[in-house]
């Protein structure tokens, strides 16, 4: 056990002795979490539009301050042909383009359908289908006035028929902000990129200078080698995780809603595999070179991509899906997500707690074995 305090004080050192690795491992995971919690948002809140009103009467001017008033629409040309149109949604000026018909306050007045056309650069899938969202709401409303207003000239009192009034109530994320669905998930990404890449590196570092040979020939045991590298990396990987659950919480004011004991011990599993995974990558690349390009390229971006953390795991392929569940940042970002935003332990989350720890041991376990004999 000396041995073992001894070794992990050695490897504190190193690399409290690298000011620059310091740098990259404390400064890096902050600077990611604030720039990724504002670049991660899919929000459309600025909708870029063109009018071509070709009725030019009260109505429609009323129709299109809907658009201006609802906070999401920015008006920015007024247009007198289809040519126009067309050259700014091929220059990506507009996102979409309104289209109102002549008649089209006369059809309302001699109440008859009014049709309306909307033009979308639908480039970007998904802003477009939420400014349709937004489209179609400000449209029901309006055509709901006219409805109310028809009625109260005809004198009728008395609905025709029933209506359908939802109410509605948003659990968890009240504001619908996508930042608060996304930075939970950067603050495991961050994890992962930390821990695998230190544990990779370092150990292939002391592999280049021969201080790893110097290591071998002395009388420490090889679990003893192991824990002495996989200690510090657990130490260094739970303060990195306490730093950026600090600016989660102070400076985008998301709030841990959940149990923090119980995230930590799940961070614990997720860094235990993490931690397995860069040391196996440590016993395939010969450079530091090696070791970044497959950690990067080989685990961590189809780890990013095959997680749920930016794309829905139910929209890909059958067999993707299939590939997602040996991912563990898969169950971590679930764990993380049902902790921060819902509240949620383990009673919930048990099935992704128990994979999530299968994982640690087995990467763990597997990842000694190749090292013990790599180094023999």
């Amino acid at each position: 056990m000396k041995t073992i305090f001894q070794f992990i004080i050695k490897e504190l050192l190193q690399v409290k002795r690298d000011k620059k690795m310091l740098v990259v491992i404390f400064m890096a995971p902050i600077l990611q979490l604030i720039f990724l919690g504002y670049a991660a948002n899919m929000d459309v809140n600025v909708i870029h539009t063109t009018i071509y009103d070709q009725d030019k009467t009260s109505t429609s001017r009323d129709f299109i301050k809907r658009f201006e008033q609802s906070g999401y629409f920015t008006i920015d040309h007024n247009v007198s042909n289809y040519e126009e149109v067309t050259d700014l949604l091929n220059e990506g000026k507009t996102l979409v383009a309104i289209v109102i018909p002549k008649d089209f306050e006369k059809k309302i007045n001699r109440r008859e359908t009014a049709p309306l056309q909307t033009l979308f650069e639908g480039s970007d899938g998904n802003k477009a289908s939420i400014a349709l969202g937004y489209i179609q709401g400000i449209a029901t409303k309006f055509s709901q006035g006219i409805v109310a207003e028809t009625k109260d000239k005809l004198g009728m009192k008395i609905s025709l028929s029933g209506s359908l009034i939802p109410e509605v109530r948003v659990w968890y994320n009240p504001e619908m902000k996508t930042r608060n669905y996304m930075v939970p998930g950067i603050l495991g990404l961050i994890l992962m990129i930390s821990t695998i890449s230190l544990m990779s590196m370092a150990v292939v570092r002391e592999r280049e200078i021969g201080t790893l040979e110097q290591l071998i020939v002395t009388p420490i045991k090889n679990y003893q080698l192991i824990l002495g590298k996989l200690i510090p990396f657990t130490l260094i990987g739970f303060v990195v995780l306490i730093i950026v659950m600090i600016i989660m919480t102070q400076w985008f004011g998301i709030v841990v809603r959940g149990n923090r004991l119980f995230l930590l011990f799940t961070a614990l599993l997720f860094v235990l595999s993490n931690l397995g995974i860069g040391l196996f990558i440590s016993t395939v690349s010969k450079t530091q070179q090696q070791a970044m390009m497959a950690s990067v390229f080989a685990i961590m971006m189809p780890m990013i991509y095959l997680s749920g953390f930016a794309f829905p795991i139910e929209n890909m392929p059958v067999v993707v899906q299939y590939i997602t569940y040996l991912i563990p940042l898969r169950y971590f970002i679930t764990i993380l997500r049902g902790i921060v935003l819902k509240g949620i332990g383990f009673s919930s989350l048990w099935f992704e707690t128990l994979i999530l720890f299968g994982m640690g041991v087995t990467l763990l376990i597997f990842s000694s074995l190749r090292f013990s004999k790599k180094i023999e």
